[in-house]
């Protein structure tokens, strides 16, 4: 599920900078996140970046736009042609959420 900010966000832009994939970007009223460039940090980090460093925890999971951990990770080969990523068999609980314990244990994995 692609991750998205809630109207709590207080426009304070810790996220935007952390996001691997330049999903974030300053909206209206508060950041967006851009669905088709999320990979909710498969690949790249065991959680969630922008979670991690949002000061009113808004960065939440998109309950209507549930995607699983190969599509995500398909994503970030796509959209980083020049990087190296694990295949799926590979990731572990430092650059998947979905095998990072924290996250399995909420029910988020």
């Amino acid at each position: 599920m692609a991750t998205f900010i809630t109207d709590e966000c207080i426009n304070c832009g810790a996220c935007e900078p952390e996001c691997p994939n330049g999903a974030i970007s300053e909206g209206a009223d508060t950041y967006v996140i851009n669905p088709d460039l999320c990979t909710e940090c498969v690949g790249f980090h065991g959680d969630e970046a922008c979670q991690t460093v949002c000061p009113v925890e808004c960065c939440v999971p998109d309950a209507d736009l549930r995607e699983e951990e190969v599509d995500l990770l398909a994503r970030a080969i796509r959209l980083h042609p020049e990087q190296r990523f694990p295949g799926v068999s590979d990731l572990d609980d430092t650059n998947s959420r979905f095998r990072n314990p924290k996250w399995v244990n909420q029910g988020r994995g």
